[in-house]
């Protein structure tokens, strides 16, 4: 398996000073976060797409995928919602990104059938787009469909090879499912895993790998055994929580962490 962090844990990081980190600390890959807050965003110009891929081909990093904020399960209409990732997948096209994260985002006064039948509709017209521009659009278990259970129910109904998972350990395990549930509701659609930690259910504030009580080593072992060799990303969320430790400081007992279960799962 490959290392990669996330952006969301340098928020607003100049792309060189991301890609310096990466190098210097041994991960494989970035995810950027996409947001008017960072350096790469929906709105940036052809010149400056050109610009992210060539300094990602020269660093010898590899861009992993654009974490977007599309909400494919919100309620009112389609168009908006399907105009928001049509602009994202050619983002990611743009500057040579595989994947596309987005999220349920399923209203409280929505049914579950009305959410999910929503969410499958615009992910299968979103489809063929993403396929015509190589890219594959990626649903994180997360917010209304937080577990595998939950994103089956409209990655099912899809059917398409251009639309998959992100497997968002975090949520699958508040959401009260086992790793081995997780792994095989997801297995057949899942694009990479977000790694985390964190202290409780009650305490969110993001920790350095190993020292929460996420079941990392469970995760890793799940995929291990099934010889998955895809992505796992460090999902630091140091956004949303500014008085967390600096990611630059725990990139490398991270990643001995994640090297150490996965010599063990071997």
């Amino acid at each position: 398996m490959k290392l990669a962090f996330s952006t969301l844990g340098v928020p607003g990081l100049p792309l060189p000073e991301v890609l310096r980190l990466a190098t210097t600390h041994g991960y494989h890959g970035v995810e950027l976060r996409t947001h008017p807050e960072e350096p790469v965003h929906l709105d940036l110009r052809p010149a400056e797409r050109a610009d992210v891929a060539a300094e990602f081909k020269a660093s010898g990093v590899e861009l992993l995928g654009l974490a977007g904020y599309v909400r494919v399960a919100a309620p009112g209409d389609d168009e908006p919602v399907l105009t928001e990732l049509r602009a994202l997948l050619d983002l990611a096209r743009d500057q040579g990104a595989p994947f596309v994260r987005v999220f349920p985002g399923g209203a409280a006064d929505q049914s579950p059938e009305e959410a999910d039948a929503t969410a499958a509709r615009r992910l299968g017209t979103a489809a063929e787009y993403a396929a015509d521009l190589g890219v594959r659009i990626l649903l994180e278990t997360h917010d209304s469909h937080r577990t595998g259970a939950d994103a089956i129910r409209i990655l099912g109904p899809v059917g398409h090879r251009q639309v998959g998972a992100l497997w968002d350990v975090m949520h699958t395990w508040l959401g009260g499912e086992q790793p081995s549930e997780s792994y095989a509701a997801l297995s057949p659609h899942l694009g990479y895993v977000q790694v985390k930690d964190i202290a409780s259910a009650d305490d969110t504030t993001p920790l350095a790998l190993g020292a929460g009580v996420l079941p990392l080593a469970e995760c890793v072992e799940v995929l291990s055994r099934h010889n998955w060799d895809g992505w796992l990303c460090w999902e630091y969320e140091k956004r949303w929580y500014e008085a967390a430790a600096p990611l630059a400081d725990l990139l490398d007992a991270g990643r001995e962490h994640l090297a150490r279960l996965l010599t063990e799962s071997a």
